[in-house]
């Protein structure tokens, strides 16, 4: 025992200087780097703003056709239309539509952001083995970190508001359209891509016409998981300042007011529902 505990003595006796090393790096990125923040910010905020005025501007039942639209030319079914259609409607008649097109604002535009890197990044790690086996721990790293601990490095660059709060999502939502984009073109049955190179097709021809077409339902269930993880981080990004359904939760935990609660948890679920509805998308064979 004396032997044990002189070991876990030395052991403890000096700290990695872990959170010691993070504040260097932050503060370090604070003085050389805060032009590129600032920029960052720039274009999230045009970004937020632009997806808040297309929620915004037009009557609230011509965006409700809108998403109906959208539904029909994805599903090509008048059920799912009829689900998005009641749901919308419910969210307007519980008086919460301002705060449901601030949410989406943030979902769609971190969709936006993820999408648009993790496609490319996707596809390139399917090309490259090496690549997807160096980004692994990575993505891993950012699905498993605490969700309030990329809050901190988001305030400390970006302040308070919708931005710090679209940062934080992208960095836990970015890793599912990069893992299911991955996992759609590498699973490309071999036979179509022979099939391909032998008629004399291009790499890039086989990418669009073969592998991309193949991976679409992988692709489109990165974007539907890209909105589910997106909403999920909706109550945490109103402890940073941001605006949405997460604002009425966080105010009745405060005050312990379950009616208010449950209307915006309720409002939370049925938006996810649609969401999700809108976007699933099975292979056509």
């Amino acid at each position: 025992m004396e032997a044990l505990d002189r070991l876990t003595e030395a052991l403890t006796a000096t700290k990695l200087p872990v959170g010691r090393a993070a504040r260097q790096v932050f503060d370090w990125l604070l003085a050389h780097a805060a032009w590129a923040f600032d920029a960052m910010a720039a274009a999230m905020e045009r970004l937020i703003d632009t997806v808040l005025w297309l929620l915004q501007a037009p009557h609230p039942l011509a965006v409700i056709g809108a998403f109906v639209a959208l539904t029909w030319a994805i599903q090509r079914s008048w059920k799912p239309c009829v689900l998005v259609a009641l749901g919308f409607v419910y969210i307007l008649n519980q008086g919460y539509w301002k705060a449901t097109t601030e949410s989406l604002t943030l979902v769609l535009s971190a969709c936006v952001v993820c999408m648009g890197i993790g496609v490319p990044v996707g596809i390139a790690a399917a090309h490259r083995p090496r690549l997807y086996a160096a980004m692994r721990p990575v993505l891993d790293l950012m699905q498993t970190l605490p969700t309030f601990v990329y809050l901190i490095p988001a305030i400390v660059f970006f302040g308070i508001g919708m931005v710090p709060g679209l940062i934080a999502t992208v960095i836990f939502v970015l890793p599912a359209p990069v893992r299911l984009t991955h996992l759609g073109i590498a699973s490309t049955p071999q036979p179509l891509l022979e099939a391909a190179t032998a008629f004399g097709a291009t790499p890039r021809q086989v990418l669009w016409k073969v592998e991309l077409p193949w991976a679409v339902p992988q692709i489109m269930a990165g974007l539907n998981q890209t909105i589910m993880l997106s909403l999920s981080m909706v109550v945490i990004a109103a402890l940073v300042g941001a605006a949405g359904l997460g604002v009425p939760v966080v105010r009745a935990l405060n005050s312990v007011n379950t009616a208010l609660g449950f209307e915006a948890g309720m409002v939370i679920v049925v938006l996810a529902i649609l969401l999700d509805r809108m976007l699933r998308v099975e292979r056509r064979r």
